[in-house]
Parts: structure tokens; C-alpha cells; sequence
């Protein structure tokens, strides 16, 4: 899979960006501030609808216009798709596929695949469970886009029942928890669903992560494990016979054990939303115990790992590299290189370009000013 073409109207900093890729490596180079992660930002975008950077879509709007524009050209095997996405934040985002307007944004989804490698992805490894449970969400909705329905689905659930709970205000009634349980039944299956589309995925991916692991840096047993918010559900999701059914009588059991509990601290206390994911290494935790460049090297194992089961799918995605290699010592650039430069498109961020990898030469694009030109 590769952009051929993109074009960016007031996105972030762009009033008007035009580019042509070929298949292969493209290295955009550009001081900070120029507006070079914005051109890849845009493509990781139509794969995920969402950013690596910031949480909200109004900052990839430029200041003073009121939506943005990313078109791109997308070609896998011997077919092409055009994609236009109009972000419109405060609104619904307009999506047109070939020129045909979608029903919904999320139409788009699986059109583009892409793993983004950048600073931010210490925070799989040093930060809060939530920017793990992202991670898993983001790569379950790569793998299956119908995904990104369910897990809208689920938040609309969650706000509601939240909502229910805190204006309880700490007591229970028999109609409270009459109306509680209209939202369990939604709660309990767009949960199971999640639940275990994340746990299929971390079961493909633990062993890329190992390998992966193993060519960045050195021998080590690393592990990689789905914790679910209960003992119960683990013991339902680590059962060799597990199914999805097993799953569901395992988050019910979980939600009617709950309920006091909930009613009291008035937040809804079981769900996929309270998951985890453990990272270890030779059996200690990577968070609070891996050094820095140990830390590195596991983030950038579980993007490779995630590439490797989007390929094992059957799809070679786009291998975006964001402003990384600076961040890496020699060998970890020289082995991040290896891995990847057999990828059908990488594209590169650099802030100069002695920080590209000589085995990653090919194409190079220039930013200054937010304009972008072809060296």
C-alpha cells in the first residue's frame, strides 16, 4: 500500500499543499516548525481518524478557516482509491470516496493503513494505561473498521450510564437500578466485542513484539499481556477454551457484582475502558524499571510488531517514521532501518538529513515556511 498523491487545504499549517510519492522511501526534511510532521500527521490521519499529537480535531484546522481538507491517491496491488476528508471540528467530518459522498466519516476507515513511529510513542511504554488502551483500539480498527462503530458505540453507552451514576449521588433505587440496566445489556456486548478484539490482537502481536524486540536491541524475554479490569475476565479471556460467549458471562457477572460499588463512587467501574496492557521485560515491569533506551526500543517493538500482523493480514502498510531517528542512538537507527526499508512506502521526518539512515536513501522533500518543494 502507498500515497501516490496528497493535498492538504488548511490543515494545520498549510493553506494549500500538493505532493506526488512514488513507492519506496521519502524523506521530508525541514527545521522544527516548518510544517513537516503535518504532511504525515495528515496521512496517519485517514487511517485512524485521529491524530498522533493532539486529542481534538479543531488544531489541524489553520487558524482563522473553519475546516480542512486532506485528499490523497491510495494504491494497493493494481487498484487506486481516491479519498477526500473534510474535518470539520465541532461537526461531523464529510468523507467522499471516488468522488461518491460516504453515510459516515468512518466509511473511510481501512482505505489507508499506517503505523506511525514518533517522539510521543514513550508514552506506550512510560505513560497512563490510557495511551496503551489507544494504541490497542487504534490497531483493532486498522485490522477490522467496523471496530471504530463499536467503540463509539460503547463511549456513547459509558457517558450515559456515568451520567446516571453521579446524579444517583451516592444512593440506589429500585427504579435507578431498573434504569441502570437498560444501559447494561449495551454496555456488556459492545464491551465483549472490544474485549476480545483486543485480546485477539495482542495474541498475534506478542510475538512479533519478541522478535521485533530481539533485532533492535538484544536477547531478552519480553512479554505482552491483555489485563482485563477483573480477575474473572482474565480467567475467562486466559482459559484455553475461550469464547466471545464466555467473555459476555464474564463482564455480566462483573457488572451486577459491581453495582453497589458503582452506585457509591458514582463512575462505572468494569469495561474495556479500565483495561491494561502489562509490558515486561526478563519479567519486570518496562514502566518504573527499564532504562531509557530499553523503554525506546519496546515502543518502537510494538509499532513493528503491529506492522507485522497488518502484513500477516495480508495489507504492507505505510511506515511513517516521524522525527524519530534523532531520538535513536546508531545502532537502534542502523536496526529500525533494516526492519523497515523493505516496507512498499516509508516516509521519513527529519529536522536534517544527516539524521536519515544512509540504507534509507530515495526520495527527498524539502520544507521551509510551510512550502514544500522536491530536492
Amino acid at each position: 500500500m502507498w500515497v501516490q498523491a496528497l493535498s492538504l487545504t488548511d490543515f494545520r499549517s498549510y493553506e494549500q499543499a500538493d505532493m506526488q510519492f512514488e513507492p519506496g522511501v521519502s524523506s521530508i526534511v525541514g527545521m522544527n516548525g516548518q510544517g513537516k510532521t503535518n504532511i504525515v500527521e495528515a496521512i496517519a490521519y485517514l487511517a485512524t481518524l485521529t491524530s498522533h499529537r493532539v486529542a481534538q480535531d479543531a488544531p489541524l484546522v489553520r487558524a482563522g478557516t473553519e475546516q480542512a481538507v486532506v485528499r490523497a491517491r491510495v494504491c494497493e496491488d493494481d487498484r487506486s482509491v481516491n479519498v477526500d476528508l473534510q474535518i470539520n471540528p465541532g461537526g461531523a467530518n464529510k468523507v467522499r470516496i471516488n468522488r461518491a459522498a460516504a453515510t459516515r466519516a468512518r466509511d473511510i476507515l481501512g482505505i489507508v493503513r499506517a503505523i506511525v513511529f514518533a517522539p510521543e510513542d514513550l508514552s506506550l511504554v512510560r505513560g497512563d494505561p490510557g495511551d496503551r488502551r489507544r494504541f490497542l483500539d487504534e490497531m483493532t480498527i486498522q485490522r477490522h473498521p467496523r471496530i471504530a462503530g463499536v467503540r463509539a458505540d460503547y463511549d456513547k453507552v459509558l457517558r450515559q450510564r456515568n451520567a446516571l451514576l453521579k446524579s444517583a449521588a451516592g444512593r440506589s433505587s429500585v427504579s435507578m437500578r431498573e434504569t441502570l440496566s437498560a444501559w447494561d445489556e449495551q454496555l456488556i456486548e459492545y464491551g465483549t466485542d472490544i474485549i476480545c478484539n483486543r485480546q485477539q490482537f495482542i495474541d498475534d502481536l506478542a510475538p512479533f513484539v519478541q522478535k521485533a524486540y530481539e533485532h533492535i536491541a538484544e536477547t531478552a524475554q519480553v512479554e505482552v499481556r491483555y489485563k482485563a479490569s477483573s480477575p474473572e475476565l482474565r480467567e475467562a479471556l486466559a482459559a484455553r477454551n475461550s469464547t466471545q460467549d464466555s467473555v459476555r458471562a464474564a463482564l455480566t457477572n462483573d457488572v451486577h457484582a459491581r453495582m453497589d460499588d458503582e452506585f457509591r463512587r458514582g463512575v462505572t467501574l468494569v469495561g474495556p475502558h479500565r483495561d491494561e496492557v502489562e509490558l515486561q521485560l526478563d519479567e519486570f515491569p518496562v514502566k518504573g524499571y527499564a532504562s531509557h533506551g530499553e523503554s525506546w526500543s519496546m515502543a518502537l517493538a510494538l509499532r513493528l510488531g503491529a506492522a507485522d500482523v497488518l502484513r500477516a493480514d495480508g495489507v504492507d502498510p505505510i511506515i511513517i517514521l516521524d522525527d524519530v531517528f534523532a531520538e535513536l542512538d546508531t545502532t537502534r537507527r542502523r536496526h529500525l532501518a533494516d526492519m523497515v526499508h523493505s516496507s512498499t512506502q516509508v516516509i521519513i521526518t527529519a529536522a536534517v538529513e544527516h539524521d536519515v539512515p544512509e540504507e534509507l536513501s530515495g526520495a527527498r522533500f524539502t520544507v521551509v515556511k510551510g512550502q514544500v518543494s522536491a530536492a
